[in-house]
């Protein structure tokens, strides 16, 4: 069996790390030899259930699902699909938290493969240095697009703005509903999953009271 690899980003980390458990032959297949070798295992899967593969509905199932996990939802694996953090220099001067909250979520639950789908909320204080609103959008949905835990989403979603920020004072919480429970098992379908990372200064209680106040905020905008 080959070694596994971990994908985060480019910090090493202790055995608590937050990366992606990969094989170190992750990458070696390209995403057209990925999608074909997963199209013939779907196709198997789908027979060994007893589904006719002849029938106009589900003949092109197996091609789908491959396209889906290499090019979508799966797609957050490869580095090459990171995301380029861009910063800037703080010009504004601004010295408070900038939060974005409520960004959409969609990842998968590495358990059972069925959907998490919730919202984060992202809040960083600058030490210089300040992001694009989009980037920090993009970086949450780069992460999700892998098969998951919550935990270490959230973990990974946090370090990857320190590294880009320069700066521990990085925080994030997700609340998300997961499938594997909602849809199966237990089946219920109120409970959700609420996770969070504190880094720096959000350490102190004054600092995460007042993220947590922000996020809580209700802001709607109507047409």
């Amino acid at each position: 069996m080959q070694e596994p690899i971990r994908i985060g980003h480019e910090r090493d980390h202790h055995s608590a790390s937050p990366e992606t458990p990969l094989r170190s032959d992750a990458f070696v297949l390209s995403d057209s030899e990925k999608r074909s070798i997963i199209q013939e295992l779907v196709r198997g899967i789908l027979e060994t259930l007893g589904m006719d593969l002849n029938d106009d509905s589900l003949k092109g199932t197996p091609g789908r699902v491959a396209e889906m996990f290499v090019d979508e939802i799966f797609g957050g694996l490869h580095p090459d699909r990171m995301p380029e953090l861009s910063t800037f220099e703080n010009s504004y001067q601004y010295g408070e938290m900038l939060v974005e909250k409520n960004i959409v979520l969609y990842s998968t639950c590495e358990h059972h493969l069925l959907p998490i789908v919730g919202r984060a909320h992202v809040a960083y204080l600058s030490q210089g240095k300040v992001i694009g609103l989009s980037k920090m959008n993009r970086i949450v949905d780069y992460y999700a697009k892998r098969p998951q835990v919550q935990e270490r989403l959230t973990r990974q979603i946090v370090h990857a703005l320190q590294q880009a920020l320069g700066t521990e004072d990085v925080a994030c919480v997700i609340d998300a509903k997961h499938l594997c429970v909602n849809s199966r098992g237990i089946r219920d379908i109120d409970s959700s999953t609420v996770t969070a990372e504190y880094g720096g200064r959000f350490q102190e209680e004054s600092v995460k009271r007042e993220f947590l106040d922000l996020i809580r905020l209700q802001t709607s905008f109507g047409a």
